[in-house]
């Protein structure tokens, strides 16, 4: 078989490039679910762009707008024909081709018809396999209209969503049943047809404010505008913009402070086509339940914001809904979501008022029946590990007893709230119901605190736990179920991480970091290991090396941390990871010298210094040099006296810095040995012919290696600019 090449013939592209014209393509249908559309969208705009190049039809631009009655993509400055191409196809060698009397054989003769040329047309090329027969094809480009005609309903077949449906005999799948379908090419209705639908020039407004009836449009200017005139407003940014000025203004109005929400004006964006803030009210009696359940049902249920009072701070007994609709009176729709709200707050107000009649440790007893995970038992045996867990990292803090017990008193309460009426509606607000309920019980504040907070951070950016107490109980959670997932082997592999394991790593680093805290982490880590071994859950192949792998893990989150936090570079934090003792570690004290170290590799005596150190250490790693101490008797050189005194000397003043966490004045000590470096391997041989100097200058450069390896790997560092 040939093996075809294809290349693009520039002078007819630019010869059809003054003639481009707009293709607009709405798919109107049944309303879509909100978070359907903007991953179709995406979905469309990356679909048309590689399906457009890949059909050789350039353009300017490609744009996607949508509410939920459609989904629409505009291409800019589309070409009105193909880009012409010139295909070559490699056939049989010239010793095939051709007989002794240079006549072509039936495969020259078969190969041009297969490629459909003539066999004179046939050309004759030198390759590096030697001489072969080529066929040379020139396809002109096809009108971009024929194209188009078979590409587009192409790309709307590639649009898939999370849950499709067959509406009709045709047996197309679809988020939601299609009604109409736009599609126009320069002004011109594109003849294309998706699930028995026809393609026209018609589109349709506001389901209500429309009135129902078809609307003509001729390009993307005119739908906009049109649109705009029977209640839709189709680009999505122009109705996030609108939403979030308006919902400014109506709260300002109010005399109350909106609770912004990025989700929430989200799902207001894509669920309206003609969006219209309403400030309606529910009965104060209702701020007697927490705010985060008020909250939260509005959100969750209904999709309003709330607000609070601007004096004080606290919620306000009204919230803004964003109505799909604009009438005369719109009074009406506003008592339509109060009536439906008042429903939500009560059931809300039912759920707060059983749960807190039964006591918070009550429900901890009952967690053997939670399973946290088939391999790893029940949410009570995480419960009771963690509750060992908090205590053991309260007393490394040097907490006092009295914070330890609270420590150890809130872990062993913190998941009873999965049990909770409250947290079984809204599964967001596990941990904060926990430290209500808490408190509802009698338990100190600080409990309730650490038990409210446990769950933070929740994002990268997200508060910590107020508390030592609530850092630390956070901290055991998350470190048990990282050593709980690693002890049966199931750790996050690629971009594979079911269990949010480097979420959880993040958020120990953050806490650590962040709360100011000397924990040794590599202890920590041995800890929640030997616990979730106790509990006879079956270890994963590989067990002993689970320290190593573990901390590993953890190291990687720090270097992500560093990265983000810090501005700090991979190959400084290699450095001082890569020497870091995974039995025992503490994140504070590795930034600390990650930074020092990065200060240093910015001053000028560095590279010198770091060209130095590296000959030294690949001349010890070469020979894995661990033989002996060093023996001044043997010296021949005054550059080898002189660097032992110079590291003795620097060596002192390191170890007496790095006691003492002053890691740039260590680091200073290290810069005073360069010029003794310097000195010895400008005179001095290495590898001398005596076996015993030799080796006692090996031991030497052994000694100034183990120095500053006790820093960091400074073979690792990258010279800036090399």
């Amino acid at each position: 078989m040939g093996r075809a090449k294809v290349a693009t013939s520039k002078k007819h592209a630019t010869s059809r490039s003054s003639s481009a014209a707009e293709l607009l393509v709405e798919i109107g249908s049944e309303e879509l679910p909100f978070d359907f559309i903007a991953p179709a969208l995406a979905s469309l705009k990356e679909h048309t762009e590689r399906m457009l190049a890949e059909s050789r039809l350039s353009y300017r631009h490609v744009h996607t707008v949508g509410t939920p009655r459609r989904l629409v993509f505009v291409v800019n400055g589309l070409t009105a024909h193909q880009t012409a191409t010139v295909k070559e196809t490699m056939g049989p060698s010239k010793a095939v081709a051709f007989d002794q009397t240079g006549q072509p054989t039936k495969a020259a003769i078969g190969f041009a018809s297969g490629q459909g040329v003539a066999v004179e047309d046939l050309q004759l090329r030198q390759t590096q396999k030697g001489e072969y027969l080529f066929a040379v094809k020139r396809e002109e480009g096809q009108p971009a209209r024929d194209v188009l005609t078979k590409l587009v309903p192409q790309i709307i077949a590639k649009l898939s969503f999370s849950k499709s449906m067959k509406w009709n005999e045709a047996g197309i799948r679809f988020a939601r049943p299609v009604r109409w379908l736009l599609a126009l090419f320069g002004g011109a209705v594109l003849p294309i047809e998706i699930a028995g639908i026809k393609a026209g020039h018609n589109t349709y407004g506001h389901r209500i404010l429309g009135g129902g009836k078809a609307v003509v449009v001729h390009d993307y200017s005119s739908y906009v505008s049109t649109l705009k005139r029977v209640g839709v407003i189709v680009d999505q940014d122009k109705r996030r913009t609108l939403i979030h000025e308006e919902l400014t203004q109506v709260s300002q109005k109010a005399g109350v402070h909106l609770n912004a929400d990025d989700a929430l004006l989200e799902q207001a964006t894509y669920s309206t086509e003609w969006p219209v803030p309403i400030v309606g009210s529910f009965r104060p009696e209702y701020l007697s339940v927490p705010s985060e359940i008020l909250i939260t049902s509005m959100k969750e249920h209904q999709g309003f914001f709330s607000v609070r009072d601007k004096k004080s701070g606290a919620l306000a007994a009204h919230f803004i809904a964003v109505a799909n609709n604009e009438v005369k009176d719109m009074s009406l729709i506003r008592q339509g979501n109060e009536r439906v709200l008042a429903a939500r707050l009560a059931d809300a107000r039912f759920f707060y008022d059983e749960d807190r009649k039964t006591a918070l440790a009550d429900r901890a007893t009952k967690l053997s029946g939670v399973v946290f995970h088939q391999k790893l038992g029940t949410m009570a045996q995480k419960q009771e590990r963690m509750t060992k867990l908090a205590g053991l990292l309260a007393q490394q803090l040097g907490m006092s007893r009295e914070s330890v017990e609270i420590c150890s008193r809130a872990a062993s309460l913190c998941k009873a709230d999965l049990l909770s009426g409250i947290v079984g509606e809204f599964p967001e607000l596990q941990g904060v119901m926990g430290g209500y309920y808490a408190q509802h019980d009698g338990e100190p504040i600080t409990v309730s605190h650490a038990i409210m907070d446990h769950y933070k951070p929740r994002a990268m950016e997200g508060d910590l736990p107020r508390s030592l107490e609530g850092q630390v109980v956070s901290m055991a959670d998350r470190i048990d179920t990282i050593a709980a997932f690693f002890h049966v082997g199931m750790v996050p592999t690629g971009s594979e991480d079911p269990f949010a394991l480097r979420r959880h790593a993040t958020a120990i680093v953050r806490i650590v970091v962040e709360g100011g805290l000397r924990l040794d982490l590599g202890q920590a880590i041995e800890q929640a290991r030997t616990i979730v071994g106790e509990g006879g859950f079956k270890a994963a192949a590989g067990s002993d090396v689970q320290q190593e792998r573990l901390v590993e893990f953890l190291f990687e989150r720090v270097r992500y941390y560093g990265r983000v936090k810090h501005g700090l570079r991979d190959d400084v934090m290699d450095a001082v990871l890569v020497v870091a003792d995974h039995r025992r570690f503490d994140v504070q004290d590795q930034l600390a010298k990650m930074r020092a170290l990065q200060g240093l590799t910015i001053r000028q005596e560095f590279d010198q210094l770091i060209i130095g150190f590296k000959r030294a250490h690949r001349l010890v790693e070469k020979e894995q040099w661990d033989r002996g101490p060093v023996d001044p008797t043997t010296f021949e050189d005054a550059a080898e006296t002189e660097l032992h005194r110079q590291n003795g000397l620097c060596r002192k003043d390191f170890e007496e810095h790095m006691r003492q966490g002053e890691y740039q004045k260590a680091l200073d000590a290290l810069v005073r040995v360069k010029p003794a470096i310097d000195a010895f391997f400008a005179g001095v041989m290495v590898n001398a012919d005596d076996p015993t100097v030799r080796d006692n200058r090996l031991s030497l450069l052994k000694d100034v290696d183990e120095t500053f390896m006790s820093f960091a790997d400074f073979s690792r560092i990258v010279v800036q600019g090399s």
